[in-house]
């Protein structure tokens, strides 16, 4: 058996670069160890500029019609649970990109879109319950879970998109050291009200709620709990766990009731990890493989797809001008490995902003957000960081603002501003202007 690029991992990362390849004529092989869709919670918030990466993959009709747009994100600080509630907003309406919002939509229903749509060409193959046992130079020893046949594929690229634990990352010999967090997630969806149509992020100073509306009246939560208090929870009533997001959110009583049992309920535990090298020969790695994220903003998913095209666009033009020398797979890492640094770094200040549980750090967050929603720039930036549309870093000057320590700035971002900060397509894809492929 031969194929031209093999992907371990048919995940929404693996899925991307599959299409992408298949779409450019190139025979693609894609192995998934899963016989179906996966009952662990996985992303669902897609970021501006994965919407632009699945509309040139021509899956954008089917992606919107199955999701929840949300083009503003309401934050509401609770000084204490009697409080009157303090809102901030945040807008993606402020981008430059034909997709001013994010879009929620269930995990297993984008990995279905991507993956028929694949099928359509004649260039792709997928195999489910199949594992990568091994590689060997460019042959990859495959393994049908269910027979437990043994096959070998011979392969001019091997792609690692297997998540955390890659058969191709140990192959490559390349190491990760998590960083854990002082806190953990319970994630679940229910069903909502239907006024509950924005991104919703409450909290206290020791409390963390965030509620983002899914398509057909669902609404997908997470809510912060101190790491290892997970069990002690699982054994009180499961009114217990209502009366947690209702005491938070009023409004989703007669709602989060609906869950009737704490299995419905998933425990999620954000790692972090940056690995030191992506491609080593004629293998690379991509999404959860190379790097795993905080999720507070969801970034993992979009990372993945992100990751998928750039390293995908990449080989297409390897094999459309026939420079398939490996070294030229040190492009993907140039261009992503930056800004995979940049967005890791804002999870994980943001992750450090809702998890400790001191007044003051809940009154500094509550200020510094309501202060960066209406200063223009911090606005920007902040936006345009989270929507993988740009890079425009945080400055001493803007977090002198947000504190209070400078007034907000007055007037409007200028169009070169705006400009610089966002990626163009020689950004994303720098080896088209060089000419540098060998």
């Amino acid at each position: 058996m031969k194929t031209c690029v093999f992907i371990s991992g048919g995940g929404i990362g693996g899925l991307t670069l599959g299409l992408k390849l298949a779409r450019c004529g190139i025979d693609v092989t894609i192995a998934e160890r899963l016989t179906g869709p996966s009952p662990v919670y996985k992303g669902e918030l897609l970021q501006p500029k994965s919407l632009e990466i699945l509309d040139s993959l021509g899956v954008i009709g089917p992606v919107m019609e199955e999701g929840h747009k949300i083009t503003d994100l309401e934050l509401t600080e609770l000084k204490n649970l009697k409080a009157k509630p303090e809102h901030s907003t945040m807008s993606y309406s402020i981008l430059p990109s034909d997709y001013p919002f994010s879009l929620m939509i269930h995990h297993e229903t984008l990995k279905g879109i991507l993956l028929n749509e694949a099928q359509s060409y004649s260039t792709f193959h997928y195999h489910s319950q199949t594992m990568c046992k091994g590689i060997k130079g460019k042959t990859v020893i495959l393994q049908d879970r269910k027979t437990k046949e043994m096959n070998e594929l011979l392969c001019d690229f091997i792609i690692g998109a297997e998540g955390r634990s890659s058969v191709t990352r140990d192959h490559m010999g390349v190491s990760v050291k998590e960083k854990k967090y002082n806190h953990h997630f319970l994630t679940v969806t229910f069903p909502r009200p239907d006024q509950l149509v924005k991104g919703k992020i409450i909290s206290t100073y020791q409390s963390f709620l965030g509620l983002f509306p899914l398509k057909n009246e669902e609404v997908r939560s997470v809510y912060l709990i101190p790491a290892g208090e997970y069990q002690s929870l699982r054994k009180k009533p499961i009114s217990e766990f209502h009366q947690l997001y209702i005491t938070m959110c009023p409004e989703l009583e007669g709602y989060v009731n609906q869950l009737k049992d704490w299995k419905q309920i998933q425990l999620m535990v954000p790692v972090k990890y940056h690995s030191e090298t992506y491609v080593k020969d004629h293998l690379a790695l991509i999404g959860d493989a190379a790097h795993t994220v905080h999720p507070m903003a969801g970034e993992g998913m979009n990372m993945a797809i992100q990751d998928g095209d750039v390293l995908g666009e990449l080989l297409c033009d390897m094999y459309k001008w026939d420079k398939l020398h490996p070294s030229n797979l040190e492009w993907y890492p140039k261009v992503r490995r930056k800004r995979v640094s940049h967005q890791m770094h804002l999870s994980h200040l943001s992750a450090l902003a809702y998890s400790y549980p001191y007044r003051p750090i809940g009154w500094l967050r509550k200020k510094s957000l309501q202060r960066m929603e209406r200063d223009m720039v911090s606005h920007y930036k902040q936006m345009l960081n989270i929507s993988g549309l740009g890079l425009w870093r945080e400055n001493l000057h803007d977090r002198m603002i947000q504190g209070g320590l400078l007034p907000i700035r007055k007037g409007t971002i200028t169009s070169e501003e705006k400009d610089v900060s966002t990626f163009t397509r020689m950004q994303d894809y720098p080896w088209k202007e060089t000419e540098a492929l060998r």
